[in-house]
């Protein structure tokens, strides 16, 4: 049975018709999606990741480090010279209440600075954690 040319030419413009709409499918929806589903999961990866190495690295930077035992209260006078005040508590155990105690020295003594110090396990020096 031989097909008429109407009937070729309209079974060959179904059958380009078919296999465009197969490729505009293929290449518009499934191989995007597909590549856009890859890389939203590995983005999101990378983002999980960085998420962790900066809670890692924060935690590391963040950990108590080692604090001195002893604080002490230098006064200088107003040239900057180291001096000593008679009836001033100069050796603390605790921060706060070194910080305190400099706080009212100040308010008593108006002519003077004072330095909060401590001995650093690893310096020669010590350091100064306040100064007012």
């Amino acid at each position: 049975m031989k097909l008429p040319d109407f009937a070729k030419s309209v079974l060959f413009a179904i059958g380009v018709v078919s296999f465009s709409h197969i490729v505009v499918t293929i290449f518009s929806q499934t191989i995007p999606n597909s590549v856009l589903g890859f890389f939203r999961e590995v983005g999101g990866a990378f983002m999980l990741i960085f998420v962790f190495a900066f809670a890692f690295t924060w935690f590391l930077r963040a950990r108590p480090h080692n604090k001195p035992k002893k604080y002490a209260v230098i006064a200088f006078d107003v040239f900057g010279g180291q001096v000593e005040i008679e009836g001033l508590r100069t050796e603390f155990r605790n921060h706060d209440v070194a910080w305190s105690f400099m706080k009212e020295y100040k308010k008593n003594h108006p002519m003077h600075n004072f330095a909060m110090v401590a001995d650093a396990p690893n310096a020669g020096k010590k350091t100064i954690f306040r100064y007012i």
